[in-house]
């Protein structure tokens, strides 16, 4: 599979099986940043907030992917959905291998949501707090999850993202040096023989 980041929580993930991209942001929704022209089988939506849910971004083939898709809902606060409502967890299926994109997840998963997850490959975990958890909650879902990869995403850099929410450096700190993989590029293929870790990618040029 080969996974592309498009900066805060917008991926696309091509695979044989179709291409599907997650969560791409409106226009002026999230500063520092512009989506390209985006092609996909499907989109997939954690919720409707501009940052998170812009369907006139992608343009769909009308072929319908062969991945397997399962939802899960979640919070996007820690009081069950009273401040900001609700969030839904996707995890897709294709190659042998599960992806997960947590969305705006805003609370630690229960033991059954664990158990509902199961095997996962590639998580995808928003690390910059306020708005999601944060880097230390994001840390102990990682190790609950137990993901292969883990690729942490809506967060800010300098003044690109959104400004109530931290940069990426709080999350990396918890792990070893030899953990973190600093990617060249936007893209990365990911394969049975992709080594284990933390995978960062670098901010889109704009």
């Amino acid at each position: 599979m080969k996974l592309t980041w498009y900066g805060h929580a917008c991926f696309r993930l091509e695979s044989p099986d179709g291409t599907v991209v997650f969560d791409p942001y409106e226009p002026g929704s999230v500063p520092g940043l512009r989506l390209p022209e985006l092609r996909a089988d499907a989109a997939i939506y954690s919720h409707g907030h501009s940052d998170h849910y812009s369907p006139e971004s992608v343009t769909l083939s009308g072929v319908k992917p062969a991945m397997k898709l399962r939802q899960m809902a979640t919070w996007h606060d820690g009081k069950r959905g009273e401040l900001r409502g609700s969030n839904i967890v996707s995890a897709v299926t294709t190659e042998g291998m599960t992806l997960v994109h947590l969305g705006d997840l805003g609370h630690e998963l229960s033991e059954k949501q664990l158990e509902e997850l199961g095997k996962v490959t590639v998580l995808l975990i928003p690390v910059g707090g306020y708005y999601t958890i944060d880097a230390a909650q994001a840390k102990r879902t990682a190790d609950a999850v137990g993901p292969k990869i883990i690729v942490p995403m809506h967060y800010r850099e300098g003044h690109r993202g959104i400004q109530n929410i931290s940069g990426v450096d709080r999350f990396l700190e918890m792990f070893k040096p030899e953990q973190i993989h600093m990617l060249p590029s936007d893209s990365m293929e990911i394969d049975a023989g992709t080594p284990g870790g933390v995978y960062v990618f670098p901010w889109p040029k704009v």
